[in-house]
């Protein structure tokens, strides 16, 4: 949830001029005295009860307000006002222990603008001295910020911010984390007199997804995110408690220190990592602004690679001597910020829990929300895949729910705000029969968590689904074929299934309002009906024409068998490049071949096992479909240099799209792989590629860019592996 105080409060960011002091409006004040209380209950809820109920990008929007306002009226700003404030005052729970140092907060950038502009400044303050110094940048732990003391190395205390002058005595609970040591000593043996360490507890997302799934199976409350759920459990009364929860610490930073010297906080690092005290492992010294900037952009590219949860970047000036020199404000050092990313957490409610019915019959729970912004874009929906998941998550209908959208990925809810709760809750409960045609529902297998629905070739939910996914661009890339088009062939019962598609006529078509207009007089005077077909009716008999002719893997997609989608099928279609080929395979045939294995195999001999999904074939062929890869001319062949060769394309390659790269990989034989593994043998790195890049680096796998993939197309591998930098 939030972390704008107690991390990083918004204030201090300069301002080409200070504003002439103006006697704040009735209005004004109201509102002032409006956003206090919501911003304090909100920071009382999230740093003392550890249950929040107002989502990052809410706090923050009304933080920034009130400081809008405080700039523009300085009468408003007072000692008490949010603004001013660090963290949250200590919880009367555990006993109060005051700071060696204050433990203060950083200011925030949410621009490149303001980044900038904080860096123009410590730039002017600094002066000369600072381009030696340089900027150090690290990764921003969305978790809970503590002091650690260490005297003669031991560990004597431990404690939360609290309000950066007093926070909570949490020493035993600290202990309980087996990555924290109890006693630290140098390469010599040796001890500082007195090391206060700062530093992030937290779960780790896939830990905290365990975490839940445990509380939910205990009949308790789950909690929203990883940051709660590190909170919460760190101020456990009892520390057993505190032991069985996963939690892990990272260093950031350093309070007092007597009887050593450090003149950089890089070095710090260094130094704490080897008295065995956790530090980053993804900081990184840069010289100026724009090292800042890039490493900003670059973490975010790769945001969501990492084990635990990140929010920003903080940006540090690394030698100590010129962070004493730009000191600090009432609650913030000069020397350092923090750049925010936009939020990707939001609260809202949780209106309804829906099915939905898919291609394979798969009934998938569904939520249905208050439409709310979230990642740049309104979300109402997102899956809850299964039963299981909905009861994992511990979420009923009528909740206030946390929504994550990370990215492009698949909105998803993290979980209830529970507090929020006032008993008109409900359960959701599974179907026992599907929605869209009243068949008995039940899991395919024994043991499986998903529920389907078995009218696999009548149900009009699964027809409509298998439209839509043989339209799409990865298969037969129909584009009229849209949800719209879907419904009108099937509500006037153009179609049975998706093996009359093939067949439809001008004639079919002019039954339905979607694909036909009224006829003009001068179509009316020349024989024709009174309605004609429209540019929807015409661009599908076009598309439709076009798609007769689509390469083999294209078709496999298309048939909709389990398991096979644009990855699998160019493997399958290599293997086995006709229909009856592959309808004929034995499963040992058919598991032999790399990239399909057991599972697929059975898939598809279960899918050839079906007479009316037989008859599909049967019906696109008779309309003149070609379900084969039929063998070139010897002069129009391309050679087949890339035999053998797996081959994976991540990012954009100027001039190719992903499935055309893919398709001038097979068309010499190669094979167009999905992930990177040792048996990869080269990695295509394109414009704004993501985690496969870094795990082609991690494997040692040849990497080309896109100049070096066009010399693997034209002159084979032995030309590109001398690009990559590799030795026969």
């Amino acid at each position: 949830m939030f972390s704008r105080v107690t991390d990083e409060p918004i204030e201090d960011l300069p301002t080409p001029e200070t504003p002439a002091l103006e006697e704040a409006t009735t209005e004004a004040r109201e509102r002032h005295a409006e956003l206090t209380e919501l911003l304090d209950e909100a920071r009382w809820r999230y740093h003392v009860l550890d249950a929040p109920t107002m989502s990052d990008g809410e706090f923050d929007a009304l933080m920034r307000e009130l400081v809008g306002l405080e700039e523009k009226f300085r009468g408003l700003r007072t000692p008490d006002s949010p603004s001013q404030q660090v963290g949250g005052p200590p919880s009367t729970t555990f006993a109060p222990i005051t700071h060696l140092t204050p433990m203060q907060s950083l200011d925030n950038a949410f621009s490149e603008e303001e980044l900038r502009h904080w860096g123009d400044r410590v730039t002017r303050d600094a002066g000369p001295d600072l381009a030696a110094s340089g900027f150090l940048c690290e990764l921003k732990i969305d978790g809970l910020a503590v002091d650690l003391v260490y005297e003669q190395g031991r560990l004597v205390r431990a404690a939360t911010r609290g309000d950066g002058r007093v926070g909570e005595d949490i020493t035993a609970n600290i202990r309980t984390i087996t990555t924290i040591p109890e006693r630290i000593t140098g390469p010599d043996g040796d001890a500082p007199d007195v090391l206060e360490v700062r530093g992030e507890v937290f779960l780790g997302i896939e830990r905290f997804r365990e975490l839940n799934e445990s509380l939910v199976a205990q009949n308790k409350a789950p909690f929203a995110n990883p940051r709660n759920a590190a909170a919460g459990s760190l101020r456990q009364k009892d520390p057993r408690v505190t032991a069985t929860r996963p939690l892990a610490f990272i260093a950031h930073g350093l309070g007092l220190v007597s009887g050593l010297e450090i003149e950089r906080l890089s070095e710090a690092y260094e130094l704490l990592e080897g008295f065995g005290i956790p530090t980053t492992q993804h900081a990184k010294v840069v010289t100026d602004l724009n090292g800042v900037w890039e490493f900003v952009e670059w973490v975010a590219e790769h945001r969501h690679d990492y084990v635990h949860e990140i929010d920003g970047v903080v940006v540090k000036v690394d030698e100590r001597r010129l962070q004493d020199l730009l000191g600090s404000t009432s609650r913030a050092p000069r020397w350092a910020i923090a750049f925010k990313y936009p939020p990707e957490e939001v609260t809202t409610k949780l209106l309804d829990i829906r099915v939905n019915v898919g291609r394979t019959g798969r009934v998938t729970p569904y939520a249905v929300m208050e439409p709310v912004v979230v990642a740049g874009s309104t979300v109402a929906m997102a899956t809850l895949h299964n039963q299981h998941e909905v009861e994992r998550k511990g979420v009923l209908i009528g909740d206030t729910v946390v929504l994550r959208k990370a990215g492009d990925v698949i909105p998803e809810i993290l979980g209830p705000v529970a507090d929020l709760r006032d008993g008109t809750e409900r359960a959701f409960e599974m179907p026992t029969v599907c929605p869209d045609c009243g068949s008995p529902l039940a899991p395919e297998k024994e043991g499986e968590k998903d529920i389907r629905c078995p009218n696999q070739r009548s149900c009009p939910a699964q027809l409509r689904e298998r439209l839509f996914h043989l339209a799409s661009r990865q298969a037969l890339d129909i584009e009229v074929l849209g949800e719209r088009a879907a419904d009108a062939l099937l509500s006037a019962g153009l179609i049975v299934d998706e093996g009359d598609l093939f067949d439809l006529t001008e004639d079919d078509l002019a039954r339905t309002e979607f694909f036909t207009r009224a006829a003009r007089k001068a179509e009316l005077d020349a024989g024709s009906g009174v309605r004609v077909l429209n540019a929807n009716g015409l661009k599908l008999l076009a598309n439709l024409a076009e798609a007769r002719t689509r390469p083999f893997a294209k078709f496999l997609v298309a048939l909709s068998i389990r398991h096979i989608g644009k990855g699998v099928a160019p493997d399958v279609a290599a293997a086995f490049p006709s229909i009856e080929a592959l309808g004929s395979a034995t499963q040992e045939e058919l598991a032999a071949v790399e990239g399909i294995g057991p599972t697929i195999a059975e898939s598809i001999r279960e899918w050839f096992g079906t007479d009316w999904r037989r008859e599909i074939v049967a019906k696109w062929q008779a309309a003149g479909c070609v379900l084969a890869d039929e063998p070139a001319d010897s002069g129009d062949a391309l050679p087949q240099t890339l035999a053998g060769l797996s081959i994976v394309v991540t990012g954009t390659i100027p001039g190719y799209t992903r499935d055309s790269a893919s398709e001038a990989i097979v068309a010499r034989g190669g094979r167009a792989a999905s992930s990177v593994s040792k048996k990869t043998d080269f990695v295509v790195v394109g414009d704004s590629a993501g985690s496969k890049a870094d795990r082609a680096v991690a494997l040692k796998r040849p990497i080309l860019d896109a100049d070096g993939f066009a010399v693997l197309l034209d002159q084979g591998p032995d030309a590109a592996a001398a690009l990559a930098g590799i030795e026969d």
